[in-house]
């Protein structure tokens, strides 16, 4: 089997995907209930005992509110940052693994991650830049700026799944009080789907054979938006696959190596 990655759902109401590869599988942030990972897990016929690890982005309550609960009732071992850690109310000794910013964590043979620092704000954040013999992907997301860092290890992705938070016009004339909009807006908040064309249109190359947009605000954006916004900046440069993570996944798995997505059963949803 060559990588499988696979979205359970994105959005400000949890966030989890799945690495599946021949020797292990491991959960990118748990943002869902017990319940919730139970039955989303189910559609790709794997139980919460099937996890070897979950690796958390942030503490953040979208990225992490199931993690804890995932350990103790499965016993999944978790790896996150200190600070993470910390900040979740974990014993950094008995309750998880640690791992620091550019230091890469050995999941098997055929999986490794390298957590790479973004700015967000009040949290030690990180992107995950996943490699699987030879190939590499990445999931970055809650991010409002980049670095030359992450730049660098994006240029080098056959995939990439990377936020495209919200419309610049639909947060700006809708409901969300002032101070909450410029918290968005900002250096360390999230990426507006132009931001993500910008920061996509330097990373994406003749290697880029899959994109997926992920973290969609449902308030203050809308698929077609986000996808017209962001094919108009790389339509020149790329030429492979573009999907759209949603709240409600999995819609998909893409095959890392491989252009086209699989789309999965539509019965859930």
């Amino acid at each position: 089997m060559t990588l499988q990655l696979t979205h359970l759902g994105t959005g400000s109401r949890g966030n989890a995907t799945l690495l599946r590869t021949d020797e292990v599988n491991v959960l990118l942030d748990c943002g869902f209930s017990g319940k919730e990972l139970e039955r989303r897990l189910a559609l790709l016929e794997l139980k919460p005992e099937d996890l070897d690890a979950i690796a958390v982005s942030h503490h953040h309550n979208d990225h992490s509110k199931g993690a804890l609960i995932a350990s103790r009732r499965w016993g999944i071992p978790l790896h996150m940052n200190f600070d993470t850690c910390s900040r979740l109310g974990l014993d950094p000794v008995n309750d998880c693994t640690l791992f620091e910013a550019l230091g890469r964590i050995e999941f098997s043979d055929d999986l490794s991650l390298l957590p790479v620092p973004v700015e967000h704000e009040n949290a030690d954040n990180v992107g995950f830049i996943i490699s699987h013999r030879g190939e590499r992907a990445a999931v970055v997301t809650d991010l409002g700026s980049w670095s030359a860092e992450l730049t660098r290890h994006l240029g080098r992705c056959t995939h990439i799944s990377l936020e495209a938070n919200y419309d610049h016009g639909r947060l700006l004339g809708g409901p969300y009080p002032d101070r909450l909009k410029q918290r968005i807006m900002g250096r360390g908040g999230h990426l507006s789907n132009e931001q993500a064309a910008a920061l996509l249109s330097e990373v994406c190359g003749p290697a880029t054979r899959s994109v997926v947009l992920c973290h969609l605000s449902e308030q203050n954006n809308q698929p077609h938006l986000a996808e017209s916004e962001v094919l108009m900046s790389i339509e020149n440069q790329f030429d492979g696959d573009l999907s759209i993570s949603l709240q409600s996944g999995p819609e998909f798995s893409h095959y890392i190596g491989q252009v086209e997505p699989e789309r999965l059963s539509s019965a859930h949803v």
